[in-house]
Formats: C-alpha cells, sequence, structure tokens
C-alpha cells in the first residue's frame, strides 16, 4: 500500500490491486480443496452433533435452543473482526479464528468422561460441552468475517452460482462420509461421541494446513472500518434490504425447525443415535445431488424462482413433520424423506442468496457489506430458536399430549415459511443485467463487476 493515496471518504477504501489470473486461479483451488474439512469441521461443531450429544448429556429444549441460538449469534464477533479488517491482513484473522476454534472444542475430547459424571445426575456435563461448542462458534465466526470477502476476490460475477455448487458439493460429500462412519459407530457404540470429536479435532488441523497460503485482495487501510458506516452501507440499498429480509426469515426458521425436529424424533417418537445420524446423511445427500444443478440454474434464470421454489417446498415440507411423528413403523423413512428434501431446498436457498449477495458486493471492498449482512441476519436467526425452545419447554410442561405441542410449533414455522420468498421476487433475470454495485462503494479498478472484461485462458473452477 505504500506510496498509494487514501480516498478521504470514510466508507469508502482504498483502491487496492487486484489480484492476477493466477492468484484468483490459485485461490479457488484451495478454497476448493480445504472447504471440504474447513465446512465439514464447523457444520460437525455446530448443527445435529452438537445436539445430539447435548442430548446424551441430558440437556432440555432450552439448552438446545441456546446452542442453536450461540451458533448464529457468534456472528456478532464479526462486528469487532470488521474493525481489525484495515489493520490486519485477512489472511492472518482466517487462521487465528479457525485456530480458536479447534482449542475451544478440545473439552469435547473428553466426552467420555462428561457422559459418566450426566448419567449419575450431574448437570455440569452439558453446560460444559455447551461453553466449548461455544468457544468453537466464535473461532467460526471470526473466520467467516473474512473468508466470503476473500472469495469475494476469486469469483467471476456470471459463474458465482456454479462456483458454489462446486464448493458445498465437497463438503457435503466429505460430511455424508463422516456421518456414516458416524451412524456405523454409534449403532455399535451408543452415546461414543468422544472418536466422533476427535475426528472432527483432525479436519481442523487439516483446514489450517490447507488454508495458510490462500492469496487475499488487500483491504488494509490507515482508516478504520467502522461499523456503523457498514451497516450504513448495507441498508441504504433497499435492494440488500429485501434479500436480508428474506435470508433472515430463512435461517432463523432453518435454525428453529432442524434442532428440534430431531429432538421430537429422539424423545417423542424414540429414534437412536444411530437413527439420527441416518437422517442427517440422508440431508447431506440432499445438499450434495442437488447444488450444482441449483448453481446453474441460478446462473441462468435469477435466484427468484429459486427464492419462491424452495420457500414453498420448505413450508409443505414442514409440515410433513405432523405426519412423521404419528406415521409409526413408516416415522424413520419418512424422517429420511424429510431431511434429503429439506437439505435439497435449503441448498437451492443458500446458493440463491450467495448469488444475490455476491452480485451486490463491491470486489474490492468486501468484507464491509458481506460482515454487515452476515450480522443482520445472524442477530435475528439467533433469537428465534431460543424462543422456540423456551416455548416448547413451557408448552411441554403445561400439556401431556407432546406431539400436539410440536404440531402447533411446526404450523407456525410453515405458514412463516410459505411467505418468506416475497421480498426476494425482484431479484430474476432483469437484474442481473442491472447495474448492481452498493450505491457509496469505491469504484472498481479493473473495471464494471457486473460487465467484466473477457476472461483470460485461466482454467475455471
Amino acid at each position: 500500500m505504500a506510496g498509494r493515496s487514501v480516498q478521504t471518504d470514510p466508507v469508502r477504501s482504498p483502491s487496492p490491486e487486484p489480484l492476477s489470473d493466477a492468484e484468483r486461479a490459485r485461490g479457488r483451488r484451495l478454497a476448493i480443496a480445504s472447504h471440504p474439512a474447513g465446512n465439514a469441521f464447523g457444520l460437525a461443531l455446530s448443527e445435529f452433533l452438537p445436539t445430539l450429544a447435548l442430548l446424551a448429556l441430558g440437556a432440555g429444549e432450552t439448552l438446545v435452543g441456546s446452542q442453536s441460538a450461540i451458533r448464529t449469534g457468534a456472528n456478532l464477533l464479526q462486528l469487532p473482526t470488521l474493525r481489525r479488517v484495515a489493520r490486519i491482513p485477512k489472511r492472518q484473522i482466517l487462521l487465528r479464528g479457525h485456530l480458536l476454534a479447534v482449542i475451544g472444542m478440545l473439552p469435547l475430547l473428553a466426552f467420555g468422561p462428561l457422559r459418566e459424571a450426566a448419567a449419575s445426575g450431574a448437570r455440569w456435563p452439558a453446560w460444559i460441552a455447551l461453553g466449548s461448542l461455544a468457544i468453537a462458534s466464535a473461532g467460526i465466526s471470526i473466520g467467516n468475517t473474512v473468508w466470503f470477502p476473500m472469495l469475494r476476490a476469486y469469483v467471476d460475477p456470471d459463474r458465482i452460482g456454479r462456483f458454489f455448487g462446486i464448493l458445498r458439493s465437497g463438503w457435503h460429500a466429505t460430511l455424508i462420509l463422516f456421518y456414516v462412519g458416524s451412524a456405523l459407530w454409534l449403532a455399535r457404540h451408543p452415546g461414543g461421541f468422544a472418536p466422533l470429536f476427535g475426528v472432527v479435532f483432525a479436519l481442523g488441523i487439516l483446514r489450517f494446513l490447507l488454508i495458510f497460503r490462500m492469496p487475499e485482495q488487500s483491504e488494509l487501510s490507515s482508516q478504520a472500518i467502522r461499523v456503523r458506516e457498514a451497516f450504513a452501507l448495507v441498508f441504504a440499498d433497499p435492494r440488500l434490504r429485501r434479500l436480508m429480509t428474506t435470508v433472515t426469515t430463512g435461517q432463523a426458521l432453518r435454525a428453529a425447525v432442524l434442532p428440534f425436529a430431531i429432538v421430537m424424533l429422539r424423545r417423542e417418537v424414540g429414534f437412536s443415535d444411530a437413527q439420527l445420524l441416518a437422517t442427517t446423511i440422508a440431508s447431506f445427500t440432499g445438499g450434495l445431488v442437488s447444488l450444482y444443478f441449483w448453481g446453474r440454474i441460478i446462473d441462468e434464470r435469477g435466484a427468484a424462482v429459486v427464492f419462491f421454489a424452495t420457500s414453498i417446498g420448505l413450508a409443505l415440507l414442514t409440515l410433513c413433520l405432523l405426519v412423521v411423528a404419528r406415521a409409526g413403523e413408516q416415522a424413520f423413512a419418512g424422517a429420511l424423506l424429510f431431511f434429503f428434501g429439506y437439505a435439497l431446498l435449503a441448498a437451492g436457498f443458500g446458493l440463491a442468496d450467495t448469488h444475490v449477495l455476491f452480485r451486490l458486493t463491491p470486489v474490492e471492498a468486501p468484507a464491509r457489506t458481506l460482515v454487515a449482512a452476515s450480522v443482520s441476519v445472524g442477530l435475528v436467526a439467533a433469537i428465534v430458536p431460543l424462543v422456540a425452545g423456551f416455548g416448547l419447554e413451557r408448552g411441554l410442561s403445561i400439556t401431556p399430549d407432546r406431539i400436539l405441542v410440536y404440531d402447533v410449533f411446526f404450523v407456525i414455522m410453515a405458514l412463516l415459511q410459505a411467505v418468506n420468498w416475497w421480498p426476494a421476487r425482484g431479484f430474476g433475470r432483469a437484474f442481473d443485467r442491472q447495474e448492481t454495485r452498493v450505491p457509496g462503494a469505491a469504484e472498481d479498478p479493473a473495471g464494471d463487476l457486473d460487465h467484466p472484461q473477457p476472461a483470460s485462458s485461466e482454467t475455471s473452477t
């Protein structure tokens, strides 16, 4: 940055030298190579496995809801981290955050003694596990502050959907293998979560080694990044406000529906840990088989049609949980179909979200927009599962018909999901053909973001 003048507008950032074609290609390769280990590590410490582990330690609905709330609420840590993007290279922030997550999960390696203490009636093991998961979530969130901004510098706008379809397919395949092995292990060793957390720890170490050489487009500046101005940058754009409404509601609903679907199946229907992990395998299989095709649909037809189809589909699937709970011997097959279909549709919703957000994000200074958007989504999404857990626990305490309490909950979630596509209805192909830069963002020194110059001969990922 030596010799480069810094603009005085605090919302704008200096215009850094763009990454070379070779650096962008290397960044894509390392992202694709590291993401199977990285997201398998992150999701194994945030979804499904933590819920089962907490249930094995005797946690109630409120504690399960708290874990889901902590996972999404940890996004708030991205605000103080964002302020440091102007002072600390993004790769260093990524490495430090990931290392904190790896260290934070260490108590889970002693799950055996924790489970023995819980079996004797102690309540502290569940709290220790929750604290460990919270530290891991904090580290993951800190690293995620710069993960998408780093990826933004690698991706061509017209290939966002396909790039993320490939990227996410890798970690879906890895998690399928992990959960297949986990289900087989738990079928023979009920409650034996310690070796599974050992595999997660190894994945965390592997990811650390792979991301060590990832290139970055610098956002270092003599001016600090002000959080207030980052939020102003996001909410000044009505398109981002509409996107945030749909995405926030969608993530909040998912954070509430999936954990309590697992709790219902475990406690009210009687599924074993191995059966619940089988539903997890079905879930990631649904994502794996659909991601690349969702990416092509979004790149070719726009995001609006995908938001509509997935929102309606997720609402109908949520209602299907009312049938699954009463399906008797067919409940397991019904649960497999539910988790497969839910993940298939959620994968499309997530890719549509990323497609629109990346098109609205300036390539030369992405951290401000991406972090402010992420935190806005995470804050609301953190509240919903916590409130849901408290409400379910209260409802279960006052009526003997426990399934009815879950029925009411899932009907409410389905109704909200069914109308969730409406704010995002304008993000079709016409939107993709428009100039989509965020108002107030710095000019792109390499040319028009949404009408880039012809690509070089680099190999596309």
